[in-house]
């Protein structure tokens, strides 16, 4: 049960969005920002980082629907996304995919975990200063929505479908025409 009156109708933070639009502006456009605009990291991997910080942080509505919209935009799909979110290291993804993702799970413990030595391994495997700037902004921003999502309790459906459905919408159109 929402800590405050959201609409029924609405999942996650979409139901946050409704209750406050003119908090839902500028976190849109930030999300846009962060997963859909100017880089060389693919909208898939900026799902995927998304999606694994969400999960550690235990949001299950955004590790879910990201976790999903990553599956409709990466290459391998449910297979690779799965093995990348319960085992990153392990995963079928490239050796600068995984060392940024381990920034990322820094990231989620708190800013002061990223180590120069992280960075340089991010630097070793091919990462760009603003894949590294990119990977740790989208991790901090995710702790930020997933507090915002779970810390008024927001509903997250149960069935698995429902979030295929919202990946599907995300990876065709984002969050700008949201």
């Amino acid at each position: 049960m929402p800590h405050i009156c959201l609409p029924s109708r609405l999942p996650g933070i979409r139901s946050l969005f409704a209750f406050s639009p003119s908090s839902a502006g500028p976190l849109l456009a930030l999300a846009q920002t962060l997963l859909r605009g100017d880089s060389t990291l693919s909208a898939g991997e900026r799902e995927l980082i998304a999606a694994y910080v969400s999960r550690k942080n235990g949001c299950f509505f955004c590790s879910m629907s990201h976790g999903a919209a990553a599956q409709h935009l990466f290459p391998g799909g449910r297979r690779v996304v799965s093995a990348a979110l319960k085992n990153p290291a392990r995963a079928p993804v490239s050796t600068k995919l995984k060392t940024l993702l381990a920034i990322a799970s820094k990231v989620q413990k708190g800013g002061k975990h990223v180590l120069k030595s992280d960075v340089t391994k991010a630097r070793m495997a091919g990462a760009s200063e603003k894949e590294i700037h990119d990977v740790v902004l989208i991790s901090a921003a995710f702790c930020m929505y997933n507090r915002y999502v779970d810390g008024l309790d927001s509903w997250a459906p149960k069935r698995k479908a429902a979030y295929d459905e919202m990946g599907k919408f995300l990876a065709d159109r984002g969050y700008a025409g949201r």
